[in-house]
């Protein structure tokens, strides 16, 4: 089994890594943000950052990465060391042997360089994810089972059924979550556990304790090894992250609403005209934002790690734009002086 445990480099204690949404601008197109997406691989690879991950989410006209699987072919053939993978492919929406053969062609064509996070929620709402779905009655409590069919096939274990391809060995099966109920199994199964702190910031904590005393040494892991998702955004100036950022709160504002768009821009977010629940709302978004020049953005997630205990940081940054973007990346990067 291939080692988990991610490399720190530069100045940081910990890896950083990048969480990929494709995210779809006002004004822009879905090949527009896939060809940012491939830039950034490009650019965080020379940069050192540890792995990308690209999510799974449906039914959502700001966000391109539908499949999960596809773009980290693409992103894996555009690059040459850094790790790609899932965070995640959301399971109960795909039949456990399909995943296996996606990731399994994956892991042939790109061997040590593949993740597969999994995750329980539909990654959309409701309606989409029934379209998704192979049966009406699909039970996100049955993820467990899930996960162990899905192990079976990446390791040959059906008795009746084989995933081909499949390697000598298979890629790397994380857990994903925004609750405790993954973060047990992950710790049971005595697996990798990533959590959703950009989304689920209150529940961050309970649950990697959750994760660190459900911990059973397996195979894969001695000890637990906990990675959080960070929402995280530089700029020149804190007053220009603030802005950048200003345009995502708004953009997590309609998709709580029920109305998701494309990604504003700082403009947009700047003229929309708020109710006070709305600015509430707005505000505590933001409070769980690392951002800022810099220099603000190290010292916040340095810590938010010291507090959390992260063994690894994937940082995802949604802003209006794949120049700004790489911008900040490239930012975190010199922060913690991993660029030459």
């Amino acid at each position: 089994m291939e080692n988990i445990r991610g490399v720190a480099r530069g100045a940081a204690e910990v890896p950083l890594s990048v969480l990929e949404l494709a995210t779809v601008g006002e004004g822009g197109s879905p090949g527009e943000a896939l060809r940012g997406a491939t830039e950034l691989a490009k650019r965080a690879e020379e940069w050192g950052y540890h792995r990308i991950w690209v999510a799974e989410h449906h039914g959502m006209p700001g966000v391109a990465s539908s499949s999960p699987a596809v773009i980290i072919a693409h992103l894996a053939a555009s690059t040459r060391t850094i790790r790609l993978g899932s965070g995640g492919v959301m399971l109960p929406n795909h039949a456990p042997l399909v995943i296996a053969e996606q990731f399994g062609t994956l892991h042939a064509l790109h061997p040590g360089r593949i993740d597969l996070g999994l995750g329980r929620a539909p990654g959309t709402d409701m309606v989409t994810a029934q379209a998704l779905r192979r049966s009406a009655n699909v039970d996100p409590d049955e993820f467990p089972q899930e996960v162990a069919a899905l192990t079976a096939f990446l390791d040959g274990a059906n008795p009746r059924v084989q995933a081909i391809p499949r390697g000598d060995d298979r890629p790397p099966i994380w857990l994903l979550g925004s609750s405790g109920f993954s973060a047990r199994l992950a710790g049971l199964l005595g697996l990798p556990f990533a959590f959703a702190h950009h989304f689920s910031a209150a529940s961050t904590e309970p649950a990697l304790e959750l994760y660190r005393t459900s911990f059973r040494p397996s195979e894969v892991l001695a000890e637990p090894y906990a990675m959080i998702g960070v929402s995280a955004l530089a700029a020149e100036s804190e007053q220009e992250a603030l802005r950048q950022a200003m345009a995502g709160a708004l953009a997590f504002l309609r998709m709580r609403l029920g109305s998701p768009g494309r990604f504003p821009t700082p403009e947009e977010a700047a003229a929309y005209p708020y109710s006070a629940a709305e600015t509430e709302f707005v505000y505590g978004r933001l409070a769980d934002v690392v951002y800022g020049d810099r220099d603000q953005v190290r010292t916040g997630l340095e810590e938010l790690r010291k507090r959390t205990g992260a063994d690894e940081l994937m940082i995802t940054t949604t802003v209006h734009g794949t120049e700004t973007r790489i911008r900040s990346y490239e930012l975190i990067a010199q922060a913690y002086e991993m660029t030459p």
